[in-house]
């Protein structure tokens, strides 16, 4: 039984004649469902009960508004007429006129079993008959008088393509081979043999593809057919995003255009699902239902009141945080609508995002998400930029003798951001507070403990050490410990396999001349996921602990 159906109605009324109704009447339902398909019209809308009463002699109670498209209801009246003649079992030998198998069809127009296929599916009426014991797809001669009647160029289009001979099957398969070696990859060599042989494309594909399979020792692209790897994937999606084009990206990776489209896609998604979309949830939200409701919240932020004053700069700030005083403070009421406004665009793409089939992503769908992670980190940006004096003004009150005042205000700025990020506008404080709160404890947190990390080292004899620094030094001694721990931890990385090293020396910045990276930027350097990176770190370094232990190296702190 077919699972296909377009319309469950159709689909409920196959199993309530395959259930219940006698065999002399699923006969005589399988010819009236044939009569009508053959007055169908693609371009007409028909009621369900219109159909039911053709095919059945009864006005059904059930769906009485529901309405179908010609074509959806030609669809799903083949699949009755197959499903309820298999019900019935019908021998082939009772029936009054010629019936046909799909081969004997098949040889009868000089075409495949795989095109009679494609016909079925186009509207050549078939049924399921006893045939030497057993259920067969089989046609009568007047559902192929009218199809053929119906689709003369299909049918004229069909005889030209005769199967292959085993010579010709050979002929590709060798032209292909020289092709190859020469460098083409497979599209290439499609194109160019369906041209010269007058078959078409898909002929050449199908029959390449078959034979790689079926000789794997002598294929013609061993490698082809497989799945890509993600560092692949990856690879593409990020030279395509540099500009690259997919005939140019098809070519160089010996993949079809379409293949290089849809790992793009697939690529886009995932990178999508990995976008930080968490939100302070509002009710007011799930009320957005009108596209001018919906323009209120994304308009720009309503216009201060107040006449805007130059703000005093403090004395000795160096000129690029002089320039964080030429923003404008923000007021109460912009302060709201740009976080409503901020949570509300995180929102959608959340709910946009849910939606989203990473295995069949739709372009459209991933561009509205990314416009709305955009509009999102723009409008975040702009809250930050109204309060980075803030920042400053909290970190010019706790820089002492030992802190650094732009290490103070670097760190600030992260706290500020995660604040934004946690802000509840709707519990009617001012960030500035919230803000504050949040950029103190971050500092009354890292200050001590930067005191805490020097005061590991002073000894009983601290002030005299501070009062009389010695600036001495071995410098023999240094560089003889150096190159003594390089080695070590060369020689415990060689525990590691190629891809493990890597990951390692760029996270932790072994290399001179290069800082360590963060995850996601490994990740795209290698053309994973950051989670991805994490995992193969996390079992490298289980990998080097072991190697130190068993090494019985002693590494410092």
């Amino acid at each position: 039984m077919h699972t296909d159906y377009l319309n469950p109605a159709i689909r409920q009324l196959r199993d309530q004649q395959v259930r219940f109704a006698p065999r002399d009447k699923k006969i005589e339902q399988v010819e009236q469902a044939e009569k009508l398909l053959g007055e169908l019209d693609p371009s007409r809308t028909y009621t369900y009960e219109y159909v039911c009463f053709r095919v059945t002699n009864y006005r059904p109670e059930s769906y009485p508004d529901l309405k179908l498209s010609g074509e959806e209801a030609s669809h799903d009246l083949r699949l009755f007429v197959e499903d309820v003649s298999d019900a019935a079992n019908v021998p082939a030998d009772d029936i009054s006129e010629h019936v046909m198998t799909v081969e004997e069809l098949a040889e009868r127009f000089n075409v495949s079993t795989k095109t009679i296929s494609r016909w079925r599916q186009q509207g050549l009426v078939s049924r399921r008959y006893v045939m030497d014991g057993r259920k067969r797809v089989g046609f009568l001669q007047s559902s192929v008088d009218r199809f053929v009647t119906e689709n003369p160029e299909r049918i004229r289009r069909g005889a030209q393509f005769t199967q292959l001979t085993d010579e010709e099957r050979n002929m590709i398969i060798e032209r292909a081979r020289r092709l190859a070696r020469a460098g083409a990859c497979p599209a290439d060599v499609t194109k160019r043999l369906a041209r010269k042989t007058g078959r078409s494309a898909e002929t050449i594909r199908y029959t390449l593809k078959q034979f790689d399979q079926d000789h794997p020792e002598s294929a013609v692209y061993p490698d082809n057919h497989g799945p890509l790897r993600t560092e692949t994937k990856w690879k593409i999606y990020q030279q395509h995003r540099r500009g690259e084009s997919a005939e140019e990206l098809a070519r160089r990776f010996c993949r079809t255009r379409t293949s290089i489209y849809r790992i793009i896609g697939e690529m886009r998604a995932e990178q999508i699902m990995e976008l930080p979309l968490d939100y302070i949830p509002n009710d007011e939200f799930g009320r957005v239902q009108s596209a001018k409701r919906e323009k209120a919240v994304l308009g720009p932020p309503p216009a201060s009141d107040q006449p805007s004053r130059k703000a005093r700069l403090p004395s000795g700030l160096p000129p690029y945080l002089a320039s964080l005083y030429e923003v404008p403070l923000l007021t109460r009421e912009q302060e709201a609508h740009l976080f409503r406004k901020m949570n509300y665009l995180k929102y959608r793409a959340s709910k946009l995002r849910g939606s989203l089939d990473v295995s069949r992503p739709k372009a459209g769908l991933m561009d509205q998400i990314e416009r709305c992670y955009d509009e999102a980190v723009a409008t975040k940006n702009q809250i930050v930029r109204a309060n980075l004096r803030l920042v400053v003004s909290i970190a010019k009150r706790h820089v002492g003798p030992a802190e650094n005042f732009f290490e103070l205000v670097s760190d600030g700025n992260m706290s500020l951001m995660r604040a934004v990020e946690k802000f509840d506008y709707a519990r009617g404080n001012k960030f500035s507070t919230y803000a504050s709160w949040a950029i103190m404890k971050n500092f009354a947190r890292t200050i001590p403990d930067e005191h805490r990390h020097r005061d590991r080292f002073r000894t009983s004899h601290a002030e005299m050490f501070t009062s009389a620094a010695d600036d001495r030094s071995d410098q023999f001694e240094q560089e003889s410990a150096q190159l003594q721990r390089e080695a070590q931890v060369e020689k415990i990385l060689d525990r590691l396999d190629e891809r493990e090293q890597r990951i390692i020396v760029r996270r932790f910045g072994l290399q001179r001349g290069q800082e360590p990276l963060t995850l996601k930027q490994v990740g795209a350097e290698l053309g994973v996921t950051k989670e991805r990176i994490r995992q193969i770190e996390a079992r490298a370094l289980s990998k080097l602990r072991r190697a130190v232990d068993e090494e019985r190296i002693d590494f410092p702190g």
